[in-house]
């Protein structure tokens, strides 16, 4: 196999730059092939928050090029029962990654084909078989970069189980209508304060909404309110004022809140969860809710 041929590398952790951990784990990629390339997708995440762990992966994982090996460690359990494994997503993808939540946005949104559990007798690096807790170097790392390489094939990870059994996290589901549409609040962008809803913008608009409507938007915590405000919803955040809060269609079309030129959840003390739910309505409508 051309290096031209291989699947690309992108890793996604909580562990930080702030010491050796990613330099070790890509020098085990770097190990069993030197022509493997690697990329970052972050190692900022929230430490053991495996449902950041699997929005960040569902974010960005469809716009790598299909066949992609995407390894995402967020671990509490290392060295504990839960499985490693790989998973097929439906469209070519690979996730290398503990099954224990990290797989929930991926399997609902883009749909898992297929699911093996890591066979450590095989795919784990050699030196460290005492070891328990770096599973992101002596497990993930080196079966990724196995399977890149082609010395094995997804068969060759370990057996199979059934898709039905992967751990995930609940999301409810949306609603919509035509007096406006709850749901909850996903996740923030932790540089610019934005906090994102998992409202579809399209099926928004299409209950007859549009871009340059003033809406009400009411955000509870665990059922407490913490903003209600009406405020314009518009394609991005120059339509307000610097200062001024605003609803608009996120980078994955879905609504999401912005303080222009500024942050929306140090603002108004908002994080997100499936404890933060969100409700738009007109401006004189009572808010929807979950």
């Amino acid at each position: 196999m051309s290096r031209a041929e291989k699947p690309i590398l992108v890793f996604q952790t909580d562990f930080t730059y702030a010491e050796g951990a990613v330099s070790s784990m890509y020098g085990v990629v770097k190990t069993v092939d030197r022509e493997l390339e690697i990329f970052d997708g972050t190692h900022q995440l929230p430490k053991f928050d495996t449902w950041s762990a699997s929005y960040r992966l569902y974010q960005s994982l469809p716009f790598w090029p299909k066949g992609t090996i995407y390894v995402s460690v967020v671990d509490p359990g290392v060295g504990t029962s839960r499985r490693a494994c790989v998973a097929k997503t439906c469209d070519g993808y690979y996730i290398v990654t503990p099954d224990n939540g990290a797989l929930t946005h991926v399997k609902r949104y883009m749909g898992i084909e297929a699911v093996r559990e890591i066979d450590e007798t095989v795919n784990r690096y050699p030196s460290t078989r005492g070891v328990a807790v770096f599973g992101g170097r002596d497990v993930f790392g080196y079966t990724a970069a196995r399977l890149a390489s082609g010395i094995i094939d997804f068969e060759g990870v370990g057996p199979e189980y059934p898709v039905e059994e992967i751990v995930t996290h609940a999301i409810p589901e949306p609603e919509i209508g035509e007096d406006g549409a709850s749901g909850i609040l996903e996740i923030d962008d932790p540089n610019f304060g934005n906090a994102w809803s998992n409202i579809p913008t399209d099926r928004f608009c299409e209950a007859g909404f549009a871009y340059g409507d003033m809406v009400r938007v009411c955000l509870k915590k665990n059922g407490t309110i913490v903003f209600d405000e009406v405020v314009r919803f518009d394609r991005s955040f120059g339509f307000v004022e610097p200062g001024m809060p605003i609803l608009y269609n996120n980078e994955l079309e879905k609504l999401a809140l912005a303080v222009c030129q500024g942050s929306f959840i140090e603002t108004y003390g908002v994080a997100f969860g499936p404890d933060w739910t969100i409700a738009v309505s007109t401006p004189s409508g009572s808010p929807l809710s979950l």
